[in-house]
């Protein structure tokens, strides 16, 4: 198993339990594939450097996790067109 770092940024205007939904539904996608979640950590609401989608802060979450390369391919097909999420990047950790 790889081990990966995963950042997005969540739509500012969804309420907290939205969010939390999201969060779910993104760590379930990777132990759903196999994968195991190190840990998801809440960076919080944070302005951003320029508007993105018409937004100009929005709510950031950082996550650590290991996996196969298929599910680093899954996770970036779902976020690609979710709705609830701004921007993401994934970054293959060296261990």
């Amino acid at each position: 198993m790889r081990a990966y770092e995963l950042m997005y940024v969540i739509r500012p205007d969804l309420d907290d339990e939205a969010a939390n939904a999201v969060v779910e539904r993104f760590n379930g996608i990777i132990t759903n594939n196999g994968g195991e979640v190190e840990s998801a950590t809440r960076w919080g609401r944070r302005r951003l450097a320029y508007e993105v989608k018409k937004f100009r802060e929005g709510l950031y979450m950082l996550v650590l996790f290991k996996g196969e390369p298929a599910v680093e391919r899954e996770l970036e097909r779902l976020m690609k067109i979710s709705d609830e999420v701004i921007r993401f990047m994934v970054i293959r950790r060296d261990e």
